[in-house]
């Protein structure tokens, strides 16, 4: 049996789901077991029947239980959400990308007013950190008002970059204040990455699928794509990167290996060493797009793919967006050996980035704030991935597939062959539900049936019923 903590973050019924959910997943029960009585359970963890009541309610809302009258709850078979096999590659040749059209679209339905935003990926938003962040904000304007308003220095603001160096030594690597490039997002640190390696047509190796940002980004530099396999639990297929390189010139990789968007996939360590030793062995560099390492749900943090380079060819991408402040857009790069030409590049393109917000979140890292938030960011995603997968599970046709993020905020989903993943948007659009098809994770347009969908939203009843309405859509095809 578990120990209750009454001192930490989180609620003692969430405590209780997560021990009965870890007790499903590791097999100790077994789809048709009955729960403990809510009394036996109670008497045994020393809290309240209601308490109990609670979390078993929680578990039948993440489909993972269900109640039978005058019987009790029981586990749920969950045969309809079954991984996924990694999508094969052999054939894939570098090819330009054609996704903007498209990524126009998606972009107008996820800002349109009134919409339910399952096609943005906004992780932070599941638990906002406004409070936190406006109270850091007070403090740096009641000690800094007019000098918080100026230009910030091209490179960042000294004392971001130092908190952000600091961060990177907890984590077991040395990374100096002067190496981190203060940027616009991450986004504008993949561009400033990918134009200081790589020039119009060279060939960019990408997960598949991978973020569509990137394969928007890669479309306007007039650069090529070509597609590596990559497994829906594991991440990265070295044996298929090795023969891609084999067989083509690639200039370059960009991979999200700690954690991938949208398959929420993770390339234990040991892989990810191994890659860096295959690129630096054949003098490729390595864009990682590190984004999403915070928000791991076991709480483990994974080792920066830099901290295993012995060459300098590893670029590292990183932003405050996905864990904590979107609109702030603040990110970073560790820019390896191409610092000069990332320096120059940055200089031309942004000059520098709000000085306002890298004060604020420069005063958010050091007041232990940030850390605070992530630790009680991450159940309440774990927590929406279950909800969520339970209920596709339960609206969606039985064909099907989902997959299971280690962490992140959206599920990847395969549907039946049937479904047309752009005409669902379009039918989901109509019914103020935003989505994300398939084909904007793929080069090649690959994925026709599946689609992304985000839980990185405040819960609600309208989640809900927005889900259901999209199974009946699906069905329907």
């Amino acid at each position: 049996m578990p120990t209750i903590s009454r001192q930490g973050t989180d609620f003692i019924y969430q405590q209780v789901t997560r021990f009965i959910s870890g007790q499903i997943s590791s097999g100790v029960l077994q789809p048709g077991d009955r729960l403990p009585s809510l009394r036996r359970l109670s008497d045994r963890l020393s809290i309240s029947v209601p308490t109990v009541r609670q979390a078993y309610v929680e578990l039948e809302r993440q489909g993972r239980v269900e109640s039978r009258p005058q019987s009790g709850f029981y586990v749920r078979a969950r045969a309809r959400n079954a991984l996924m096999k990694p999508a094969p590659c052999r054939d894939c040749k570098p090819a330009p990308v054609r996704c903007r059209s498209l990524i126009d679209r998606v972009y107008e339905g996820i800002h349109r007013p009134g919409v339910l935003p399952f096609g943005i990926a906004n992780p932070s938003m599941a638990k906002p950190a406004a409070k936190g962040l406006n109270r850091a904000m007070k403090r740096v304007m009641a000690r800094a008002e007019e000098r918080s308003i100026g230009y910030a220095p091209s490179d960042g603001e000294p004392s971001l970059r130092r908190q952000i160096a600091y961060r990177y030594l907890e984590l077991g690597g040395a990374v100096e204040p002067e190496e981190v490039i203060i940027t616009n997002g991450g986004q504008e640190a993949l561009s400033l990455a990918l134009m200081a390696v790589a020039r119009e047509g060279d060939v960019i190796a990408v997960e598949t699928p991978t973020y569509h940002g990137a394969l928007e980004l890669i479309e306007s530099l007039g650069m090529l794509a070509l597609e590596i396999e990559t497994c829906p639990e594991e991440g990265l297929m070295l044996s298929s990167l090795r023969s891609a390189i084999d067989r083509h010139d690639i200039k370059v990789c960009l991979f999200a290996s700690a954690l991938n968007n949208p398959l929420g996939s993770a390339t234990p360590d040991e892989h990810r060493q191994e890659l860096v030793a295959l690129l630096e062995a054949h003098d490729i560099p390595l864009i990682e797009d590190d984004v999403y390492g915070d928000l791991r749900f076991d709480g483990t943090r994974p080792s920066p793919a830099r901290f295993y380079s012995e060459k300098g060819l590893v670029l590292t991408v990183g932003s405050f967006s996905k864990t904590v402040a979107p609109g702030y857009r603040v990110g970073w790069l560790l820019p390896g050996r191409y610092e000069e030409r990332v320096r120059t590049l940055k200089r031309a393109l942004s000059c520098s980035c709000g000085l306002l917000q890298q004060m604020t979140l420069t005063e958010y890292l050091a007041s232990g704030e940030y850390d605070r938030h992530i630790r009680a960011l991450r159940p309440v995603l774990e927590q929406n991935a279950e909800r969520m997968t339970g209920l596709i599970g339960r609206h969606f046709p039985g064909e099907t597939k989902v997959s299971r993020p280690k962490g992140g905020s959206v599920l990847w989903l395969e549907l039946p062959r049937k479904v047309d993943g752009g005409h669902l948007f379009g039918q989901a659009l109509d019914e103020n539900i935003s989505i994300c098809p398939g084909m904007l994770y793929s080069p090649s347009r690959r994925y026709r049936n599946f689609i992304r969908l985000s839980f990185g939203h405040p819960w609600s009843d309208r989640i809900e019923a927005g889900l259901e309405t999209l199974g009946q859509l699906v069905s329907g095809h």
